[in-house]
C-alpha cells in the first residue's frame, strides 16, 4: 500500500524538539501526503509559520478564532479533512491537557475533538518532566484510551542532561505514521 493522497494533520507544541518536525513534513510531503499544521502559540517561539507554509505548501493554523477565507468556520474543520494526526514535540503540558479534556487553544480543542485512536504522540520534555508521576499518569490515561507513543528515547537533552524525555528520531516518527497511514481508513475523524 502506500501513503500518497492521505491527510495528515501535524500538531507542533512548544518545545526545542519542534525542529525535528520539519523533517518529518517535508519528508511526508514528498511522499504525497497533504499536510496540515497546527502550532500552538509557545511552538511559534522555537519555530515560525512560514517554515511549515513553505514546507506543505498550505496555510498554518494557528489561532482558534481565525478563519481564512474560504475556510469552514468551524474551529475543528482541520479534523473532517484528515486520516491521522501527530503531535510533535507532544510537550507535558499538552499531554496534560489532553488527558483532562482541557481546550484553552486551537490545538488543545482539536486534539479534544478527535478520536484519541487517531492521534500519535510523539513526546518530548526534561528527563524529570517525564517522569514525573503526573506526566505518567497522564500518558497512561492517554495510552488506555487509544492514543498511540511514539517515544520517547533516552539521549542528550537540550538541558544538557542525559536520559529519557528525548523526541524520537523523525525518521522512527515517519516510520510510525507511514504504517498507521496505510491501514488509516478516509473519512472525518471527529468524535460521532
Amino acid at each position: 500500500m502506500t501513503i500518497a493522497g492521505k491527510k495528515l494533520l501535524v500538531c507542533v507544541c512548544g518545545g526545542i524538539a519542534a525542529y525535528k518536525v520539519c523533517h518529518i513534513v517535508s519528508h511526508l510531503v514528498q511522499r504525497q501526503v497533504q499536510v496540515d499544521v497546527a502550532m500552538t502559540a509557545a511552538a511559534r517561539r522555537f519555530i515560525g509559520p512560514l517554515t511549515f507554509e513553505t514546507l506543505t505548501a498550505r496555510p498554518v493554523h494557528d489561532d482558534l478564532w481565525s478563519n481564512p477565507r474560504g475556510q469552514d468556520p468551524q474551529h475543528i474543520h482541520l479534523l473532517h479533512q484528515c486520516d491521522l494526526i501527530l503531535i510533535a514535540p507532544a510537550t507535558a503540558d499538552m499531554l496534560a491537557k489532553i488527558a483532562h479534556g482541557l481546550a484553552d487553544d486551537l490545538v488543545s480543542t482539536l486534539l479534544l475533538a478527535a478520536r484519541p485512536e487517531s492521534i500519535l504522540a510523539a513526546p518530548a520534555m526534561n528527563e524529570a518532566m517525564w517522569n514525573n508521576p503526573a506526566t505518567q499518569n497522564n500518558v497512561d490515561i492517554l495510552k488506555r484510551r487509544g492514543t498511540m507513543m511514539i517515544g520517547p528515547e533516552s539521549g542528550w537533552q537540550a538541558c544538557r542532561t542525559v536520559g529519557m524525555g528525548r523526541m524520537s528520531e523523525p525518521e522512527s516518527i515517519i516510520q510510525a505514521l507511514a504504517a498507521r497511514l496505510e491501514v488509516a481508513p478516509t473519512g472525518n475523524e471527529t468524535r460521532g
